[in-house]
């Protein structure tokens, strides 16, 4: 009977070893190649998105199991692998073709092939997954990681679940925010999940153009249909055919235009400017505004009847002040995105970090992305400051003056401290100048 059992290899011996142990904790143990395709993926992938999904992703990019956010390009679990760097406890999204996702904790690591000499060469990281906790809601540990949105407060979380329970249609989907809340981040998570994710993704906006090049830029034109149409121009609606059209800032549409999206809603046809023939497109329509549509429609400014048609799935992201939750997180996830754009690996220092938590952003997301880009530009050492972000109003602080900063000395600073018991923010007050001045002037004086 012993000759009857196959000999394993040292890399096979190696592989199902680690494999038992990791399943034992009920834990995916999962190795990667230097491009992020997985080379092998433990059976208890199996038990958690269904039998054969092991073998289903092994030769395929992590990306498509746990998502580009965290394992595309410029992923924050990737940049930090390739940086050298491990990082554990990151919630995600674990979904693969036609299998019920399920919310997961993701850990990575960099693997020091070297030192294992029984192990695959190939292998140069590895990730570990096991399943979390079902209640989504109750999310407030690590941020939920699904198609580009990070998200740790329950507004945000059930958007994500949303998502998840849009994958398999392709319905009309309006979403309203104020500017910078992401919408289009949302339209593209809608997109990667729809049946039409093999097709194009094309984005117009309704409000950056005139009426008559906004006609010709979503359904194009012919050649002669106007003074400088040279040639015949293909349009978004042409372009985004079997995939895709994201109209934003569809509030801003002109009436007439209204009519024939309305027309295109109802049955799937258009006409080039200056043609008369019929064409079809089979584009699944996205729409996004930060215009109150309802006042809207009362005034007269935008047609009810399209305001329905595009209203079939309302999904309303609210602003990030009204979120903090989603603060620490989403400024952890940007500005990991800055810093490998800039070649630099930053951290945020906990005064900084109270400064972002502190500031209302009224314009969410992508005011904290472009206060980020400063810091990033900034940033002498390795760790962000409140120096290093831009002045931001601050409701605890007193607003800083119009004129120059005043000049302290290093003994009225050092009194001040002392008088306030060394509370910063105390002192700023007493002194008038802003909690980041304060810090500016102490590390000036040696008092840091």
């Amino acid at each position: 009977m012993a000759d009857l059992i196959p000999l394993l290899s040292p890399t096979e011996a190696a592989w199902q070893g680690v494999s038992a142990a990791f399943a034992a904790l009920g834990r995916v143990f999962i190795c990667l190649d230097d491009r992020f395709r997985v080379l092998h993926a433990s059976h208890t992938l199996d038990a958690i998105l269904g039998a054969g999904s092991a073998p289903a992703i092994e030769g395929r990019p992590i990306e498509e199991l746990l998502g580009m956010d965290l394992f595309g390009p410029s992923g924050v679990l990737r940049q930090a692998v390739v940086g050298g760097e491990r990082r554990e406890g990151w919630r995600a999204l674990m979904h693969l073709d036609d299998r019920e996702p399920r919310v997961v904790s993701v850990s990575a690591a960099p693997f020091p092939r070297a030192m294992f000499q029984a192990c695959d060469s190939r292998v140069t990281a590895i990730v570990v997954v096991r399943p979390s906790d079902d209640d989504r809601d109750a999310a407030l540990g690590a941020p939920l990681a699904a198609g580009g949105l990070v998200a740790r407060s329950a507004a945000m979380v059930r958007i994500a679940t949303l998502l998840d329970n849009l994958s398999h249609c392709d319905a009309t989907v309006l979403i309203t925010g104020e500017s910078g809340t992401g919408k289009e981040v949302v339209a593209r998570a809608l997109h990667d999940r729809s049946p039409c994710r093999s097709g194009p993704f094309v984005a117009v906006n309704c409000g950056a153009l005139p009426a008559d090049l906004l006609e010709s830029e979503m359904f194009g034109h012919v050649r002669g249909a106007f003074t400088g149409a040279i040639r015949d121009r293909v349009g978004r609606f042409d372009a985004a055919n079997g995939g895709t059209l994201f109209l934003d800032e569809v509030g801003d549409l002109p009436l007439p235009l209204q009519v024939k999206l309305l027309r295109v809603l109802h049955d799937g046809t258009f006409e080039r400017v200056g043609e008369s023939a019929p064409r079809s497109s089979r584009a699944r329509i996205i729409a996004a505004t930060n215009v109150d549509l309802r006042s809207a429609v009362a005034h007269g400014r935008f047609r009810d009847d399209l305001y329905y048609r595009l209203r079939v799935v309302p999904i309303e992201i609210p602003p990030l002040r009204a979120r903090r939750e989603d603060v620490e997180p989403l400024a952890r996830t940007l500005l990991a995105r800055v810093g490998a754009r800039q070649g630099r690996s930053l951290r945020l220092s906990p005064d900084a970090l109270r400064v972002l938590l502190n500031h209302e952003w009224p314009g969410n997301a992508r005011e904290l992305e472009n206060a980020l880009e400063y810091a990033v530009a900034v940033c002498h050492g390795q760790t962000i400051l409140p120096d290093d972000l831009p002045e931001l109003s601050r409701p605890d602080t007193a607003p800083p003056a119009a004129s120059a900063s005043p000049q302290i000395d290093a003994s009225d600073l050092r009194a001040a401290l002392d008088a306030a018991h060394w509370r910063r923010r105390d002192a700023a007050r007493a002194l008038g100048i802003s909690r980041s001045t304060l810090w500016r002037k102490m590390r000036e004086a040696g008092l840091d």
